[in-house]
């Protein structure tokens, strides 16, 4: 398909490409909205995402092919006018942001079913359009005000599809206004931080903020500005200690937001963060600041371990799961404290790989809450019997989860201790394995539940519908996929640390 494209572009689509990836949803967001008709905003939806999962494979052969693409809005050439800038990194996540939304479409047209009213389906889609467009536009713009702007965008409707849960929990209410609060604290950092950076360089593209910045370094301002800009993002991105909002959040929204929400948006917060980290400020900057190893570092070590801890504790899957994904998000930040090739590839993978893996198990949880009417443990118990598909989709994904070889959630780790060594790091390799196994302990909790437990409550007409279980089954397979074939995500994600910091990593 995607070739077919390339080669027959009778009207001129391919250069504009960029645009047209936030473009189609945030158009068909209102016309799902003009229309009202449910099944037609379903399919209005699911067409968006698939063109825009065509445009986002366009975008990486043009990349692998010709270099960086660079779209200027209204013909005006940056630094004025402003630019969308697409490089390995961008098209990576704009597959996963893409390839998770087409995916768990089929499994939210029937799961929504039993969570939200009907007359609200067609406002959660057009909520949900506007979700993809903010997420899609944070990772294409090439400028630092655009980045704030659709980050809201995200959020605003991240706060709504949340708050569709209260129809099942009316704590998802209370959840969601947490969320917009820290969320709110999160963006005004952010903004206060770009707009300190606009003081400094006079610029908003973030290539010619980066060229500038290199004399300006020591400036108080730019590092006052970076201080926001990471504090900013690292409340969106829900960083421990600060990450509080995010459990609740997951907790209490419908399942398939979950699952969404949780294999996108911390997704997209990680971009942000490597974006400005590697593309404004530049390794040498980092490294001078010592901020990753005194500040990021023990954070991410912390994150790794004690919200790992908390998991097992847990009663609910969606919670442990949410509290797995903090665990996890401590790995990226891991990768990414450590200043090397191999680090920051390690994170570019693992932000891909968990993102698949979580899509897989949020789903599996709300393939639970449809037909034992929660996910609390005791609803779990014995589920394997009248649900046996689900049940064994569930396996693989705790298994990717833990790292086990063959999962995709092996290789990143495997590259993060492998960094860590390079580094003579070795008691950080040790807590990567002793993170690993503490999330064998919360994993096995959950797979002793579902298959050694007596089934005291009776499952409403056994499996889930077939819409439900094939986009759940599609997503496990990639996660033994992208286990045993790793040559398409580390080969892109090597390019992509290459060319984040190709003068720091020559020199170190």
């Amino acid at each position: 398909m995607i070739s077919y494209v390339l080669q027959y572009d009778y009207f001129g689509l391919i250069k504009h490409l960029p645009i047209l990836q936030v473009l189609i949803p945030f158009i068909a967001a209102p016309l799902i909205v003009f229309i009202g008709k449910r099944n037609i905003s379903f399919w209005l939806t699911f067409l968006a995402s698939i063109l825009s999962l065509i445009i986002a494979g366009t975008l990486l052969i043009t990349v692998q092919s010709d270099g960086i693409v660079s779209y200027h809005i209204g013909g005006w050439a940056p630094p004025v006018g402003i630019e969308y800038r697409i490089d390995h990194l961008s098209t990576f996540v704009l597959i996963l942001i893409t390839l998770v939304s087409t995916l768990v479409l089929p499994y939210i047209r029937s799961s929504i079913l039993y969570e939200i009213p009907q007359d609200n389906h067609t406002l959660f889609y057009a909520a949900y359009l506007l979700c993809l467009t903010g997420l899609l536009g944070v990772v294409a713009t090439g400028d630092a005000f655009n980045v704030f702007v659709f980050l809201e965008i995200s959020s605003l409707s991240s706060y709504v599809l949340v708050s569709l849960g209260s129809y099942r929990d009316r704590r998802a209410l209370t959840a969601a206004f947490e969320y917009l609060i820290m969320g709110t604290i999160g963006a005004t950092f952010f903004v206060i931080g770009i707009g300190l950076l606009y003081m400094e360089t006079g610029t908003l593209n973030l290539v010619d903020m980066s060229n500038i910045l290199e004399s300006q370094s020591t400036s108080r301002t730019v590092r006052s500005a970076f201080a926001f800009i990471v504090v900013g993002i690292g409340l969106k991105l829900a960083i421990y200690p600060i990450h509080l909002w995010l459990p609740r959040a997951y907790t209490f929204a419908p399942s398939a937001v979950s699952a969404f929400l949780a294999a996108t948006a911390t997704k997209v917060a990680v971009y942000m963060l490597i974006r400005f980290m590697f593309t404004v400020f530049k390794p040498n900057f980092l490294s001078e600041m010592n901020v990753l190893e005194f500040f990021l570092l023990p954070l991410a070590i912390l994150a790794m371990i004690i919200t790992s801890i908390i998991a097992i504790f847990q009663k609910d899957l969606k919670s442990l799961l949410a509290y797995s994904s903090v665990a996890q998000i401590g790995y990226i930040l891991l990768g990414l404290t450590l200043l090397s090739e191999k680090g920051l590839t390690a994170s570019i993978i693992h932000l891909f790989n968990h993102g698949i893996t979580k899509l897989t198990l949020f789903m599996i949880a709300g393939a639970y809450v449809v037909r034992r009417g929660g996910s609390l443990l005791k609803h779990l118990e014995g589920v394997a019997g009248t649900m046996p598909w689900t049940s064994a989709a569930a396996v693989i994904g705790f298994l990717s989860l833990i790292g086990v070889p063959g999962t995709a959630g092996f290789i990143s780790k495997w590259l993060l201790v492998e960094a860590s060594l390079e580094k003579g790091l070795w008691p950080i390799a040790i807590l990567i394995i002793l993170s690993s196994l503490l999330a064998v302990v919360y994993c096995w909790k959950i797979i002793e539940t579902i298959y050694f437990k007596d089934n005291l409550i009776p499952s409403k007409e056994g499996e889930i519908p077939k819409s439900m279980l094939i986009p759940i089954w599609v997503s496990a397979i990639a996660c033994i996929y992208f286990g045993l074939n790793t040559d398409i995500t580390i080969s892109i994600a090597e390019i992509a640390s290459q060319t984040l910091q190709p003068d720091y990593v020559n020199n170190n």
